[in-house]
């Protein structure tokens, strides 16, 4: 039986392997602060409009001009 030294895919330096996954890991920073950010616009647009339907509320024409 022979054993095959060699092979047929290529060996990547441990410093250039390195360099990839560390690329990869930056990118899932990134996609994760962008998804944190859509999350906080979210989240700002949902208080923005509740805080709006409680001012109307509160600022009911009616209730201005009722007599007491």
């Amino acid at each position: 039986m022979q054993i095959r030294k060699t092979s047929d895919t290529p060996v990547l330096p441990t410093e250039i392997f390195d360099v990839l996954v560390g690329f990869e890991e930056e990118e899932k920073i990134e996609q994760k602060k962008r998804a944190s950010q859509r999350s906080l616009a979210a989240r700002r647009a949902i208080e923005r409009h509740n805080e709006e339907m409680m001012l109307a509320r509160d600022i009911n024409e009616e209730l201005w001009f009722e007599d007491i």
